[in-house]
């Protein structure tokens, strides 16, 4: 009934409009939507608020989930339980629901942090909304500017849409804080010359460029992707080949093994020696080696030894023989007192 009430004075409100329109009467309309999807700083913060709504959803959902699962056990454990501690457990299931309900309130009900952010997120956009409808309608000479959503029009027409206006409006407003130099003041004043049209103009020329620019990057990474994807195919073969090598490798060296161990269990020397095994033979195997070299090594002494002895009793018979032969030469006469030699 109210709704009904609603548009049929808002049918008389454009009437009358439309009325002293034919008198001279200047409307126009924004599109509050259309304005927000296009303030970036809107945009940022609305995406924050985003972030923070999935954190609390997720929140509730996990605290829902522990509630769901604490029913199912107790439903499971009734049969066990005393009367005293259902009552408890129902007692804390009950308890846990009401703090979900009271959570759910505090971030989503009506004066909840969802609905103090929103307000607080959309009350600066509106003031400079407010702000430039003002300042346009003065310079332009508008007499009514509606909000298409909240009048409940239904139907307006395009020309007499001021949404660009105000956008462009707000964004020019923001860039003229955002001065630092003469250069960007006269490139200002150059963009604050331009009407609506010539503004939309420049920002289809732009558009063409960034989506060439982004056609141009897309395709670019493209042939990134398909060189990375190559390049991973390379080295996927590359590695099937070094895996398929050496499982040939091994399976020879494990044929050789085989044969071998065939080989020994043939002649009789039994099993494959374990690493114990092996570790006692090549200590046998040094020491028998060390033994032998030992015997050479006395051998030869001893060789040495019978050498040197033979030499030695050769030198001693030399050196007897000679000494007898000194001893067998004749002494010579022996002189007497006077100097004469003896008979």
């Amino acid at each position: 009934m109210k709704t009904k009430v609603f548009f049929f004075f808002a049918s008389l409100f454009l009437v009358s409009l439309v009325a002293q329109a034919q008198r001279g009467i200047r409307v126009g309309y924004i599109n509050m939507d259309y304005i927000l999807e296009n303030v970036p700083e809107y945009q940022e913060a609305s995406s924050q608020l985003d972030s923070k709504v999935k954190k609390w959803k997720s929140e509730i959902e996990k605290k829902i989930g522990e509630i769901e699962e604490m029913k199912k056990q107790l439903q499971n454990e009734r049969v066990l339980l005393t009367k005293e501690l259902i009552e408890e457990r129902e007692e804390e299931i009950t308890y846990e629901e009401e703090q979900i309900f009271e959570y759910q309130q505090k971030r989503f009900g009506p004066g909840g942090d969802l609905a103090i952010q929103k307000r607080q997120l959309i009350e600066p956009i509106q003031d400079q909304v407010f702000n430039a409808v003002q300042e346009i309608s003065k310079n332009k000479k508008y007499d009514v500017v509606l909000t298409k959503k909240e009048a409940g029009v239904l139907y307006v027409a395009d020309r007499l849409d001021m949404s660009d206006q105000v956008l462009r409006s707000i964004t020019r407003s923001a860039k003229r804080k955002q001065i630092n130099s003469k250069k960007e003041e006269k490139s200002f004043d150059r963009d604050e010359a331009k009407t609506v049209e010539q503004d939309k103009a420049t920002q289809a020329r732009q558009k063409a460029i960034d989506d060439k620019k982004a056609e141009r990057e897309a395709l670019i990474e493209e042939k990134a992707k398909q060189r990375e994807e190559e390049k991973e195919a390379r080295n996927k073969a590359f590695e099937e080949r070094r895996q398929r090598i050496l499982a040939e490798r091994q399976q020879r060296k494990d044929s050789i093994a085989a044969v071998k161990a065939a080989a020994r269990e043939k002649s009789g020397k039994g099993a494959p020696l374990t690493a114990e095994e092996k570790k006692e033979r090549q200590q046998r195997i040094i020491a028998e080696r060390q033994k032998r070299k030992d015997s050479i090594t006395a051998a030869r002494k001893r060789v040495k030894d019978s050498v040197n002895a033979e030499r030695q009793r050769k030198r001693d018979s030399i050196l007897d023989a000679r000494k007898n032969k000194a001893n067998n030469l004749p002494k010579p006469p022996e002189e007497d007192d006077n100097g004469e030699g003896g008979i």
